[in-house]
């Protein structure tokens, strides 16, 4: 369960973005002649339509400075059954601030001030904490945490499907990540991305929805900080042996 909670950490920094548009169509075609039946319009290629998405998701996220949302969280392990579903409230803040409140089925917290990242299990009495950097947040992820980095530089972006009322952004790492991919789900009306997901490694996928969003609310520095309560052990990774 900590192990989704911090791949979650940054990945789900992604749902900062929320369209300012629907998904992009081909031209309109041409008016035919009164004899001649009328043609349907014909979608962009997938390609184009991925392209626009991805631009208007960029737009959007360059955009905003904060988030706050409630969250329900699903895991689909490919080893195990699939755990309960958690769920809570989140905040959100460039560049690179976050504060994941679980509240069910159990309390915790997952904050991190954009230097430091904290994972709190109350009922265990324990604390991890980590340094925030490449080592932790690698490659295109990080950059997203912090606030800069650009989509399609970054990920191989894949649009399903095309000019529906409702489509998945597949985003996949060009460089060497720690998951396998990365996906917003996208009302194509409103220009929301309402659910993000990620896919690790092992094949293991944990997916968010959103509700009650909020957006640029200039939440205080004291939300994104934590000190570890008195009587709770603080675990620490190992330096890496060079």
């Amino acid at each position: 369960m900590r192990d989704a909670r911090r791949a979650l950490a940054w990945a789900l920094a992604l749902s900062l973005a929320r369209t300012a548009a629907s998904a992009a169509g081909g031209d309109p075609a041409a008016e035919p002649t009164p004899a001649a039946p009328k043609s349907a319009p014909q979608p962009a290629p997938a390609s184009d339509c991925a392209a626009a998405l991805a631009a208007r998701v960029q737009a959007r996220y360059d955009r905003m400075r904060d988030l706050e949302a409630r969250f329900v969280q699903r895991t689909a392990s490919a080893l195990a059954p699939s755990g309960e579903p958690m769920s809570g409230r989140v905040v959100l803040a460039k560049p690179g601030r976050m504060r994941w409140s679980y509240e069910t089925p159990e309390p915790s917290e997952v904050v991190s001030d954009g230097r430091t990242l904290w994972i709190y299990d109350p009922a265990a009495h324990e604390a991890q904490k980590f340094e925030v950097g490449e080592q932790f947040l690698s490659g295109a992820a990080f950059q997203f945490l912090l606030g800069s980095g650009r989509i399609t530089d970054s990920f191989r972006v894949r649009a399903e499907p095309c000019g529906a009322p409702r489509a998945r952004l597949t985003l996949t790492p060009r460089a060497d990540a720690t998951y396998q991919v990365l996906e917003l789900e996208i009302d194509a009306a409103s220009g929301e991305a309402s659910a993000t997901a990620v896919v690790d490694l092992f094949g293991n996928r944990t997916e968010v929805e959103f509700s009650e969003l909020r957006y640029d609310r200039a939440p205080a520095a004291s939300v994104f900080q934590f000190v570890a309560p008195q009587g709770v052990r603080v675990l620490e990774p190992e330096p890496a042996a060079h």
